[in-house]
């Protein structure tokens, strides 16, 4: 058996950073409407909690121990926000330049990047893209201050929970338990930053800067009626939306990435378990 070896010339890693946010707000069903750019967004705390510990005992001894569930949530903060953003934060608009506040708050989506570095690459080693399904913010204080002579921008700040969303067995082949969490570390990827699949993904997520069709892989008649807003059809080398279609099992779908959206999980699944 060989002797472990710490500290080795490429293993030395750190994460840090937040950049490249997209936030994308609650839709109809399980989809999302179409993804913003988040700009001025300074930092994303992810704060698991849950899973703690119910002991049982028996005869004068720990028997076993029961876990609660796991949740997911965290903080997020940023010196300003997408007009998007007021549904989620609780605003609506009566008239143009007019707001009000205390209204119903949407779900919402987000997709960052974190830096993945390393001793030999630094900062250049990767990154991680994180998505984030099914989260809602809470009332947050904001804190007016005069101008001074030492003057400062205000930091928003909202803590958010989640609500996981449902992995689709039968197209990943495997059960698992709702998340509310996807990471895809690139430093794990054929090719690393360059990889395809990567694009492919990114794609969908920020956009391509053109229409670009790609098959919908994931589409069965369990979950047609929640996808079908973002699906359509081919027609020689017609695209025709699939809103208002009922499901055919000999039907080719396809999502139009012109627009960023988020995928489901199952989605990116099949992205990157393609041949």
């Amino acid at each position: 058996m060989p002797k472990m070896v710490w500290d080795q010339a490429g293993e030395r890693t750190y994460e840090t950073g937040v950049s490249e946010c997209a936030l994308y707000v609650a839709g109809s069903g399980a989809t999302y409407q179409t993804g913003v750019p988040w700009n001025g967004l300074t930092g994303v705390t992810e704060t698991p909690s849950g899973a703690e510990e119910t002991a049982l005992y028996a005869n004068n001894s720990k028997y076993l121990s029961l876990r609660s569930a796991e949740e997911f949530g965290g903080t997020i903060e940023a010196y300003t926000y997408p007009d998007d953003w007021a549904q989620c934060d609780g605003s609506a608009t009566l008239v143009t330049g007019v707001h009000i506040g205390q209204q119903n708050r949407k779900s919402f989506g987000l997709a960052y990047k974190t830096v993945v570095g390393n001793d030999t690459e630094g900062e250049a080693h990767g990154y991680k893209l994180h998505l984030i399904y099914g989260a809602s913010v809470s009332p947050s204080e904001r804190a007016y201050a005069t101008i001074n002579d030492s003057p400062e921008a205000i930091t928003f700040s909202w803590e958010f929970t989640t609500t996981p969303v449902a992995i689709d067995s039968t197209i990943v082949g495997a059960s698992f338990k709702k998340t509310s969490i996807l990471t895809i570390d690139t430093t794990e990827l054929t090719g690393g930053k360059d990889n395809t699949k990567l694009a492919t993904l990114e794609g969908i997520l920020y956009g391509t800067g053109a229409d670009a069709y790609v098959e919908a892989t994931d589409v069965t008649s369990e979950n047609f009626a929640s996808k079908k807003a973002n699906l359509y059809t081919k027609d020689g080398s017609t695209y025709t939306s699939a809103a208002s279609a009922t499901y055919s099992s000999s039907a080719t779908y396809y999502y139009k990435n012109a627009s960023p959206r988020l995928p489901l999980p199952e989605e990116v699944f099949t992205i990157f378990n393609a041949a």
